[in-house]
């Protein structure tokens, strides 16, 4: 593709979905916007399941009829399996937000990163495959463009008013300024791969998203149903537990030692045909320390990633791509763009991001959920209001105090019973 000669307002490096959505809301918004991705698209990606408030910016962006009339497998809810193999009842989003979002999608993520960014095209963002961004240009503190090289022409240097950095985990500015800040409390790792003819359950949970324990809770699978009878399946663990402390390293025999411990995952799999090679993500759970400076921006996975639980991955892509990229609008709309004005959207994204984290290490601690409802049934909608997205609500913030207190309870219960002699109560969570 010839790169047009006119001087865009914004430059955006990475074409996934935060990249190309803060393209397209910055072109909505009148700028001229070009985004340069490495790869050719399509192009393989994890993370392929949608949660309910993903749907107001794809809404914004004008992608939802697209969504609507896609092959992509409709997900109406989620089902959680326990240790033992026991499935839970359905947790069915219409029930608990009765919108038309509470119908949302697994996506297979190279055909849709690939539709976000044909739809950043159509609404006049000038987008560039191939195309490596080198090096990030200076004057002083502030960020005027980008040394970029596209297919196999010279290097050259592209000045633009912002850089917005959507380039995924392997960010060029968080390590660039040294700003990746790593979760020691998240240090998990993944291994997974792709199934063809696995179960799939009947009706309406036959596109939901299943979350199963292994053996001792030392960690989870996911199980997402794709369109064309392709399941993707992963196991999440402690970095050290998965790769340190095993003879193997190999994925695949790791991925089945895994399932050889997990009675919940087993009878889904078996039979089935493994349609893709196994893949490894080890210690992926960080943040940068700041969202944006003087002529630059971080968006999705640039600025963080928590955890596969809870498919938060996309939610927080397409949220941050739509916050900064008003923060952008705004800033350029008075020629401004300071790291104060870049960084307005900053504070509620971190609370956003955060509420997630939250619920999360609870998880991991092995919060036992049902109990805290059952002591607090007038605080359920708080947990429902995290697990489909809706992170903005100061509200939720009432939860972390009553699960300290849980916590507490159950590690005071804990340490009595073995002092006592007697048998260690049931583990939290079960």
């Amino acid at each position: 593709m010839i790169q047009s000669v006119e001087k865009p307002d914004v430059i955006v490096i990475g074409g996934g979905p935060s990249g190309c959505a803060t393209a397209t809301i910055l072109a909505q918004r009148g700028y001229r916007v070009r985004v340069y991705e490495r790869e050719h698209f399509p192009r393989f990606h994890v993370g392929e399941s949608l949660i309910p408030f993903c749907h107001g910016t794809i809404r914004r962006i004008g992608m939802l009829e697209k969504m609507k009339s896609s092959h992509f497998t409709k997900k109406y809810g989620v089902q959680f399996i326990n240790e033992h193999g026991k499935l839970s009842e359905p947790f069915r989003f219409e029930e608990y937000d009765p919108h038309e979002r509470s119908q949302t999608w697994q996506v297979l993520r190279s055909e849709f990163d690939h539709m976000l960014m044909q739809n950043a095209r159509e609404h006049g963002v000038e987008v560039i495959e191939g195309a490596r961004v080198l090096d990030i240009e200076r004057q002083g503190d502030r960020v005027v463009g980008v040394k970029v090289k596209c297919g196999d022409g010279p290097a050259q240097v592209v000045h633009s008013q912002v850089v917005v950095d959507a380039s995924g985990q392997s960010s060029m500015l968080i390590d660039r300024m040294n700003m990746r800040e790593w979760d020691a409390d998240l240090k998990k790792a993944a291994v997974w791969s792709y199934f063809k003819g696995a179960k799939r359950e009947p009706g309406l949970d036959s596109g939901g998203t299943i979350v199963i324990q292994t053996q001792g809770k030392k960690g989870w699978f996911w199980y997402i149903p794709l369109h064309d009878d392709v399941v993707s399946v992963g196991v999440v663990a402690d970095f050290d537990y998965l790769f340190k402390n095993r003879e193997t390293k190999d994925p695949e025999k790791i991925f089945h030692e895994e399932v050889a411990r997990c009675a919940g995952i087993q009878p889904r799999i078996a039979g089935a045909e493994c349609v893709g090679e196994y893949r490894i993500m080890k210690e992926y759970s960080y943040k940068a320390s700041q969202a944006a400076g003087d002529g630059w921006v971080l968006v999705g996975d640039a600025f963080g990633f928590l955890d596969p639980l809870y498919s938060s991955g996309i939610l927080l892509a397409l949220v941050s791509a739509q916050m900064a990229g008003d923060a952008i609008a705004d800033a350029l709309d008075v020629n401004d763009p300071s790291e104060a004005r870049l960084r307005a959207w900053e504070p509620e994204y971190r609370k956003a991001m955060d509420r997630m984290r939250n619920l999360v290490r609870a998880f991991y601690d092995g919060l036992n959920f049902a109990q805290l409802v059952r002591k607090h049934p007038d605080k359920k909608h708080l947990i429902t209001d995290i697990l489909i997205g809706n992170l903005f609500k100061d509200e939720v913030d009432e939860l972390w105090p009553l699960i300290d207190a849980l916590r507490d309870e159950e590690a005071a219960m804990s340490s009595a019973a073995m002092s006592s002699g007697g048998k260690e109560p049931m583990p939290v969570g079960s």
